[in-house]
């Protein structure tokens, strides 16, 4: 069975960013803290995966350490268990929803980053096309993070080592993202780092949470 799964990074005041830190950020020290995802987190770090073209051999699905390796990598960036509990809210006396009350708060669509894939993550994508040592330098686990207005700021500049490109590099990091967008879409190459700058341009904070929404 297939799943859709839902991206979004959004800009907040500070005032919104403060009645969701007792909620999301205890799930991403969850989420980091998970023994597995520690493991799969070292294992990528240690060995990046090659061309995602080569993952699967002509007549099925790669094997032997390949297979483990990609396996690995696809659980560490797929939606973790303790955001996803919260997709729909937290507990049966806790019926906000992390990601449609927050959506609701967003002003308009500069104010939005949001990549819905279906059969996929966007940060799955994304990850690959800028390599661990890259993805080391964003804040948060795997595309959730919870940043105030001061947090955006002080986070910027290794964002920007992470997500700006020479061309060079932005060739490479481009050929790695299978991910197609239509003309009105935002590539994931590109908008995060404009969340990010806006941000900090606007005095605003940021929420990023991946989840699988159908």
């Amino acid at each position: 069975m297939g799943i859709t799964s839902a991206w979004s990074i959004s800009a907040h005041d500070d005032a919104f960013i403060d009645t969701l830190a007792p909620r999301l950020l205890p799930l991403i020290a969850a989420e980091r803290a998970e023994p597995s995802a520690r493991r799969h987190w070292d294992r990528w770090q240690r060995r990046p995966l090659p061309d995602f073209r080569t993952w699967w051999a002509p007549f099925g699905r790669a094997d032997g350490e390949e297979a483990e390796a990609l396996a690995s990598f696809h659980e560490l960036t797929a939606a973790g268990s303790h955001i996803q509990r919260a997709y729909d809210g937290l507990s049966p006396s806790d019926d906000h929803s992390l990601v449609m009350d927050v959506w609701e708060q967003v002003r308009g669509s500069r104010d939005i980053f949001l990549a819905v894939q279906s059969k996929d993550f966007a940060v799955r994508s994304l990850f690959h096309a800028i390599g661990p040592g890259r993805a080391a330098l964003l804040p948060g686990w795997c595309g959730n993070f919870l940043l105030t207005s001061a947090e955006v700021r002080q986070t910027l500049p290794a964002v920007e080592r992470a997500l700006a490109f020479t061309p060079e590099a932005r060739a490479v990091a481009e050929d790695q993202d299978w991910l197609d967008c239509h003309e009105d879409e935002e590539s994931v190459l590109d908008g995060p780092l404009r969340m990010w700058r806006q941000a900090a341009t606007d005095g605003h904070g940021l929420c990023g949470v991946s989840v699988v929404i159908s």
